[in-house]
């Protein structure tokens, strides 16, 4: 058991903020919004799974592109360093700058780059054309639905202005699209070559730009594989 001295800390403890999100005490609108507000955590957790387990080149740019998009909006509230709306209505705080909100450029960055991916990089290689752009709108008109909804939670939570947030919102999509362009026009061409490094080839990391719908094409060769093994293994136990 510990003694009174070793449960006596030399400085005062402090939370590590950086998913502390603070709401009204009984908002339950306020704690929803709250929990949307960590949404940018969990897609950055996403992207290093699907990094981890696809190695799959388009994938580490499009993570990159987030990287970058927070770096530039980390130099951004640095160089305007407008102060957020509400000076101490919040306890912890990771930076007291709110111009632009990292939030709204993160989750509009997001929306944007998936909007041109999906439309632009995905083509439809099946005859389900219609059930294919349906997919496609509704998976637009929800990303862009949850962008609002994060963009929104920042000002009712007074973390920042409407003014912060919109700002944000450009700055993240004219980001997005301008990755977009690079990682098309200069990226994509060289990924054949770095697929066939040998640290890449070490780490299976691999190139699918060629493949116009990867999920068809997973899917199908999968299916196939699955079912040439069906048939081996029915063969040895007859």
């Amino acid at each position: 058991m510990a003694t009174v001295d070793e449960c006596t800390a030399s400085a005062p403890w402090r939370s590590v903020s950086l998913t502390h999100v603070e709401y009204p005490t009984g908002d339950f609108t306020g704690q929803l919004l709250a929990y949307s507000s960590l949404l940018p955590v969990f897609i950055l957790v996403g992207f290093v799974t699907l990094i981890v387990f696809k190695r799959e080149l388009h994938t580490i740019s499009f993570f990159g592109g987030l990287v970058l998009n927070e770096g530039v909006n980390w130099l951004l509230k640095n160089i305007f360093r407008e102060p957020r709306p509400c000076r101490g209505a919040h306890a912890t705080l990771t930076t007291e700058y709110g111009m632009p909100s990292s939030h709204s450029q993160f989750i509009w960055f997001f929306f944007m780059y998936s909007f041109l991916f999906l439309y632009f990089r995905m083509h439809q290689t099946n005859n389900a054309r219609c059930l294919e752009l349906l997919w496609r709108h509704i998976l637009s008109t929800c990303l862009l639905s949850v962008s609002a909804f994060v963009s929104y939670s920042r000002v009712y939570l007074l973390y920042h202005s409407w003014s912060q947030v919109i700002n944000g919102g450009v700055a993240g999509s004219i980001m997005a699209v301008a990755w977009f362009i690079f990682t098309q026009e200069l990226l994509t061409p060289l990924f054949p070559k770095i697929a066939a490094w040998p640290i890449s080839e070490f780490f299976l990391i691999r190139d699918t730009s060629l493949i116009p719908n990867i999920l068809w094409f997973e899917y199908t060769v999968t299916r196939a594989e699955a079912r040439n093994r069906q048939r081996k293994l029915g063969t040895k136990l007859q």
